[in-house]
């Protein structure tokens, strides 16, 4: 193997990483893309056995609209702080800032779609879609920890915090729309 392509695997690697654990300033996106991806699931998850094409529907539609929603409402926050409107390149900042929150649903929604294909069995890709989303959230809390350099202790209660308001807002859903 050459030093090139060495060089250049590990590159892939580590975009592929960032890609899908995201950086230090893609945390919150990633966090409340997964949280949003969670709630959608629960409000549909009714739909996963029957019509499996809805469910993923569901979670993809409503996490690139509250995606979009999220990168408007920054653009207008930032708009005010900054006293004018925003260009065309900070707008795209914003935007490229906050992908982490559709991002977030990427793999969730390839589980949907292997149910909705029939590659999976409903109930299997509904369950393995929330798996990721539990799975992220305590990544994420585990990333977030790392990065602020917490003791054992407290990286435990970021796992736990993190993790705790995704499934409460998860069973909130749940509640809400059963």
């Amino acid at each position: 193997m050459t030093a090139a392509f060495r060089a250049t695997g590990y590159d892939v690697l580590k975009r592929l990483r960032t890609l899908v654990l995201g950086t230090r300033d893609t945390i919150s996106g990633t966090v409340y893309g997964t949280i949003v991806v969670l709630a959608a699931l629960t409000a549909g998850g009714e739909s996963y056995e029957h019509e499996p094409w809805r469910l993923d529907v569901i979670v993809s539609v409503t996490v690139v609209v509250l995606w979009l929603a999220h990168v408007y409402a920054d653009g207008l926050g930032e708009s005010l702080t900054l006293g004018r409107r925003l260009t065309v390149r900070e707008f795209a900042s914003i935007s490229r800032r906050e992908f982490a929150i559709p991002l977030a649903a990427v793999v969730p929604v390839i589980f949907l779609t292997l149910g909705a294909l029939r590659v999976l069995a409903g109930p299997t890709a509904f369950w393995l879609a929330l798996g990721v989303g539990v799975a992220t959230l305590t990544a994420q809390g585990v990333r977030y920890a790392r990065l602020e350099r917490l003791n054992p202790v407290a990286t435990s209660i970021s796992v736990a915090v993190n993790l705790g308001l995704g499934l409460i807002i998860v069973a909130l859903e749940a509640f809400i729309s059963h």
